[in-house]
């Protein structure tokens, strides 16, 4: 097996980030999963700062399925902006970008799982 690697995942709210840390562990990825808050920083490297990843995972939604997932408490369209303003920098960053809008958890993860496969 390859060595273990840091893989953080960012992405706005309801974005589906712990859910595919839950599938990807049930899955059995042995690499370890974080998720460092950076939709809710200031600080632009976040990210980096707090895991500082050998691979990061950018997770996106668009307001209509943030408001589906989260139907009460989504914070509107400028919360997402915000948030998505935020993550400017981890998004150009990223090794693997997936919008999530749309897609059920389990397609999510396929699609990981196989940008994550050469990493196994």
């Amino acid at each position: 097996m390859a060595q273990t690697l840091k893989i953080a995942l960012v992405g706005p709210c309801a974005s589906g980030k712990s859910t595919l840390a839950s599938e990807l562990r049930a899955a059995g990825v042995r690499h370890e999963i974080r998720q460092p808050a950076q939709e809710h920083s200031y600080v632009a490297n976040m990210w980096q700062r707090m895991t500082q990843p050998d691979l990061l995972v950018y997770l996106d939604v668009d307001f209509e399925h943030l408001r589906r997932r989260r139907p009460k408490n989504h914070g509107g369209p400028g919360r997402l902006a915000e948030q998505t303003e935020r993550l400017a920098h981890a998004r150009a960053h990223c090794d693997f970008y997936v919008d999530t809008s749309g897609l059920t958890p389990r397609q999510v993860k396929t699609a990981v799982l196989d940008f994550l496969r050469p990493y196994q």
